[in-house]
């Protein structure tokens, strides 16, 4: 008997060790690093091809003492290696583990190499060739509480896949998961029950279904196998158990009597997931349809399973759409599945409230790197009666809800006065749904405000799911054209951050001037929506006057101040990214010629050099930066006597300097600033406008002149 470790994915430990147990292998133990079992070479074979669940399956070949690196060499130098493989064949080491001597893998995976290789050269034998992309054989080194266990790669990377997925989807779900997922689900207890998959992307769950119904040995289609370049390999034993599999495979096809249906919304994936189910020979036990999940109509029997493992909304941009998705599919499977069983697989727990329906059971797995929750619903009429007392999401219940339609109502009268269609409707007005909702045209963002640490994670995710849910509903905006952004602070780190790369804009009209606006790449959208009032202040004021516009972001208010007729107009940003757009938008103006300047530079730095004269300079710089590209870090309450002196001496006489930020509690330093001779006026009444009158610390302005 030999002994040997199946790996898999965690969550799936407990099932592959029952899979072991129903293929006779023996002393079956399950520990957290995988399952050990025992078999006879000839046995191992059959296991190998007929596991669905392990994604490798290593044979041990050695262990010993390894507590340092010249305890691991000598361990791994122990090893008989010419009895194993020969020089003509690659090799690799895979090592797993660290300790306090042997701090990372590629130390304890070179140490070990370099044991095979001295064993080869004291044979003196030529030296056999490392190959880590593609080898003949591969040996892993696992090294746990200072032993080292030495194992050759039996079975050869990646067992769960089968052969049969020539292209997946954007997210595929790995075969022994989608396996995994089936058996927790239940079906296999009555295969010919309908099993349904309304978002089966390239069809892996579909597939794994019908393959594991008919009990097919899932390694007979594979390629190539670890043990092929093993000198132990029995190729006898091998083809015999290779042969009764493919028999027992065809067999359990030939009696199989199950339906199962694959349903997508996006045509192009849904033709993968058919090519997939032909490759793997079983295309006539799926059907697939192409539409909406949320069309799903109950045309397959009187009980059955729906499974699927839906998008998780990993960009949080596709939170908009999943949400009411999920709640529009709690009200269809209520609605025409009774008796029957939902199962999900999703990383987005908190989404599967959504559906209003009571899970019977949930357990955990690992999805690649993503924690996710597998959870089982059953719809009888216990189920179903109960969730009929709040079957649907009402918007009278939602106090976040009767908020929006409170301020969309007051606002109505002056937007549509002032013809404003770019404005913020809420801005965290009850604190437990602490988001702000802008609108821009036809389309809606929501910027979430990073969580008091003391709330409740779990609650935090359902207020924004509410959100996510009633806001386009409130606002008749289709939830494709609801943008979700995070934030939080950024302490540290640059004002503007790119959070997405769709380079996706839109052009909206701000009192006859076309600006555009990016509502998916980045925190800020390109157009801050509370300066609209500071915007015309300066523009009416720079009428006939040269302006300075300093830390410009995108130019908006030197757009505006063009468009007003000012004499010249100097745009300054550090980023290159942003002194472009702010281009783009005189180009959309149709604003051309000299008196237009934009200089990409250190506006701190500058502005120390700077000799020239201006009637108007508009200076409004983050809160804090220490961006690598400026020479010192800029702080506004500590710096902003220093900067504001600087931009007086850009002053022509007579002139005015209008200073802006959004600090929240800022203090002017009006004794710094009277020092210099400078007569300071509040302009915060002034410059915030009917939409951010909730706000009063959204900014804070001022008029600042040389006395007279």
């Amino acid at each position: 008997m030999q002994q040997f470790l199946a790996l898999t994915s965690p969550g799936i430990e407990i099932l592959l060790a029952q899979e072991l147990k129903d293929l006779n292998a023996e002393q079956v133990v399950q520990k957290p690093e995988g399952v050990y079992f025992s078999a006879s070479i000839e046995h191992s074979y059959h296991i190998c091809l007929h596991l669905r669940l392990a994604t490798r399956v290593l044979l041990k070949i050695a262990e010993g003492a390894a507590s340092n690196k010249e305890q691991l060499y000598a361990s791994a130098k122990a090893v008989d290696w010419s009895t194993l493989f020969s020089v003509e064949s690659t090799f690799a080491i895979d090592f797993v583990g660290t300790s306090d001597e042997i701090r990372n893998s590629q130390f304890g995976a070179l140490t070990v190499k370099d044991a095979v290789v001295d064993h080869f050269r004291d044979l003196n034998q030529q030296r056999p060739t490392v190959d880590k992309a593609n080898p003949h054989i591969s040996f892993q080194a696992r090294l746990l509480r200072d032993q080292v266990s030495l194992y050759l790669d039996f079975s050869g990377r990646s067992l769960f896949k089968r052969g049969y997925r020539e292209n997946t989807g954007a997210a595929p779900l790995k075969e022994h998961l989608a396996a995994a997922i089936i058996t927790r689900s239940g079906w296999l207890a009555d295969t010919s029950k309908p099993l349904v998959d309304p978002m089966c992307g390239s069809g892996t769950i579909v597939i794994e279904a019908v393959l594991m119904a008919a009990g097919y040995a899932p390694g007979i289609d594979r390629a190539s196998w670890g043990f092929e370049h093993w000198l132990g390999h029995q190729g006898d034993a091998w083809q015999t158990a290779k042969s009764a599999a493919i028999e027992h495979s065809h067999i359990g096809l030939t009696q199989l009597k199950t339906k199962v249906f694959g349903i997508d919304l996006d045509s192009r994936v849904l033709r993968t997931a058919q090519q997939n189910a032909k490759n793997a020979g079983i295309q006539k036990f799926i059907e697939f349809s192409c539409k909406s999940a949320n069309e799903i109509k109950n045309a397959f029997g009187s009980s059955g399973t729906i499974l699927f493992n839906p998008p998780y909304g990993e960009r949080i941009g596709e939170l908009p759409e999943l949400v009411e998705t999920f709640a529009l599919l709690g009200q269809k499977f209520k609605s025409h599945f009774v008796n029957w069983r939902v199962a999900v697989l999703t990383a987005n727990v908190e989404l599967l409230g959504m559906m209003k329906m009571a899970s019977f059971k949930r357990y955990k797995f690992k999805n690649g790197p993503l924690d996710c929750q597998f959870a089982l619903y059953n719809l009888d009429d216990k189920q179903v009666a109960s969730s009929k007392v709040n079957a649907e999401f009402e918007e009278k219940d939602s106090a976040f809800a009767n908020r929006l339609l409170k301020n969309k109502k007051n606002l109505k009268t002056w937007l549509k006065r002032e013809q404003i269609s770019c404005y913020r409707l809420y801005d965290a007005d009850i604190p437990e749904y602490n988001v702000a909702v802008d609108v821009y045209d036809d389309h809606l963002v929501i910027h979430e405000y990073a969580a008091p640490k003391n709330i409740d994670a779990d609650k935090v995710a359902k207020r924004l799911q509410e959100v996510v849910y009633f806001a386009p509903k409130v606002l008749g905006v289709a939830t494709d054209k609801a943008i979700i952004k995070t934030r939080a602070k950024q302490k540290g780190k640059e004002q503007y951050q790119r959070v997405e790369q769709t380079k996706k804009s839109l052009i909206v009209d701000e009192y006859g001037a076309k600006l555009k606006v990016n509502l998916w790449d980045y925190l800020d959208t390109g157009l801050f929506l509370d300066h609209r009032k500071t915007r015309q202040i300066v523009a009416k004021k720079a009428q006939g006057k040269s302006l300075l516009n300093l830390f410009a972001y995108t130019g908006s208010v030197s757009v505006q101040a063009a468009l007003h007729g000012a004499s010249a107009v100097t745009t300054v940003d550090m980023s290159n990214t942003y002194l472009n757009w702010a281009q783009d938008n005189f180009q959309l103006n149709n604003l051309s010629g000299h008196k237009y300047q934009f200089i990409q530079a250190d506006c701190l730095q500058w502005l120390k050099k700077n000799e020239q004269k201006f009637d108007l300079v508009f200076i409004d710089p983050p809160t804090f930066s220490n961006s690598k590209r400026m020479g010192e870090s800029f702080d506004v309450q500590r710096d902003h006597v220093s900067l504001i002196s600087d931009g007086i001496k850009a002053l022509a006489t007579g002139g005015e300097l209008i200073f802006t930020n959004n600090k929240r509690n800022f203090k002017m330093d009006f004794a710094g600033v009277a020092a210099l001779g400078l007569e300071v006026k509040a302009l915060s009444e002034q410059t915030l406008d009917k939409d951010f009158q909730r706000n009063k610390h959204i900014h804070n302005s001022w008029l600042i002149t040389v006395k007279g």
